[in-house]
């Protein structure tokens, strides 16, 4: 029994190796998140609190409260924008350090709570105005994030492994005898899929609702039309990773790169406002984070189809430029 175990372990041992793409996306995918990692969430100690200052500049020296550790400062200089940051959760608190000192903080906000507690440590004399609009809270802005990933996994994992499956059987060898192009064959993947993550995100926006009964200022129907746009370009996006593949190691680590760093940086769990410019501009390479953009607008803010024209037109291209390098990179068959 042990001398067949052996011979199957080697045998097995000696099939990863020779795949050697797979041996080195294995050695190189931890590296490459250790890296990526270090750069986004590397140097300094990294700050718990988000504080807008109403200021052309920010000196450290001429209030105590601005020499708060963990307490991040971020300049704004339009007045309305930084309270609709505010009350959208994007920072913790807005001080106006001008005589007369002033301050707003969605009180909805549990950090937001904390921060005002050291402001008025500091300042005793600041005043609390109050906030403009409707204060949304943390649930609200979280809400969009958790249908969005959700809607991302399905899209990447959902199309990638059934494509890889298929080829793995021989069953798209035997496809390539019809007349079936591989667009037909990738399209109507497509739309298979999105039929079902359609349905799933509105049994958990309607569920969901009902059960936390979250903000929503817009018009639904718009975002079903964003959730169809959307879906198309991640779907599509995972259909480039299997059209070609036909190792599970290497396609799911293909897709695990994709879905980390969307995860951390498309503002699912937490707002960019503040990080680094060359951060929020990788962010808005990846097709999540214009979903999350346009959907927070819509249901936040009440926006119309002209304000969040720009994320749909971007996510169009997307969906047709990948779905058309996935069908002239599909492979039928494995070599």
């Amino acid at each position: 029994m042990i001398k067949r175990l052996l011979s199957v372990l080697h045998a097995r041992n000696l099939e990863f190796l020779r795949d050697r793409s797979t041996l080195v996306f294995t050695l190189l995918l931890p590296i490459m998140l250790v890296i990526g990692m270090g750069f986004v969430f590397g140097g300094p100690e990294r700050p718990l609190f988000k504080v807008g200052v109403l200021a052309g500049h920010l000196d450290r020296q001429a209030h105590p409260f601005l020499r708060e550790r963990y307490v991040e400062f971020i300049t704004l200089p339009d007045e309305s924008a930084a309270l609709r940051k505010v009350t959208h959760q994007q920072i913790d608190l807005l001080v106006d350090l001008h005589a007369p000192q002033r301050y707003w903080v969605n009180t909805d906000s549990p950090k937001g709570y904390i921060v005002e507690k050291l402001l008025l440590a500091a300042e005793p004399a600041a005043v609390r105005q109050p906030v403009t609009g409707a204060a949304i809270r943390y649930i609200d802005w979280l809400f969009p994030g958790i249908l969005g990933m959700n809607m991302m996994f399905s899209c990447l994992f959902g199309v990638g492994y059934v494509v890889l499956r298929y080829r793995k059987s021989g069953f798209l060898k035997r496809l390539h005898a019809t007349p079936l192009s591989a667009f037909e064959f990738l399209s109507a993947q497509v739309l298979s899929r999105l039929g079902l993550i359609l349905f799933v995100t509105v049994i958990l926006y309607v569920g969901i609702g009902a059960i936390i009964g979250f903000h929503n200022a817009g018009n639904v129907l718009l975002l079903v039309l964003l959730g169809v746009v959307g879906a198309l370009s991640m779907i599509a996006l995972g259909l480039t990773i299997a059209a070609r593949f036909s190792s599970d190691e290497l396609v799911g680590g293909l897709l695990n790169v994709l879905t980390w760093p969307m995860m951390l940086l498309s503002g699912i769990w937490f707002s960019l406002e503040g990080s680094p410019r060359w951060v929020q501009w990788v962010a808005h390479v990846f097709p999540l984070t214009h979903v999350l953009e346009a959907a927070r607008a819509v249901m936040l803010d009440g926006a119309g189809l002209p304000q969040i024209a720009p994320n749909l037109l971007y996510l169009a291209a997307t969906a047709l430029a990948f779905l058309a390098f996935g069908a002239w990179s599909f492979r039928w068959r494995i070599e």
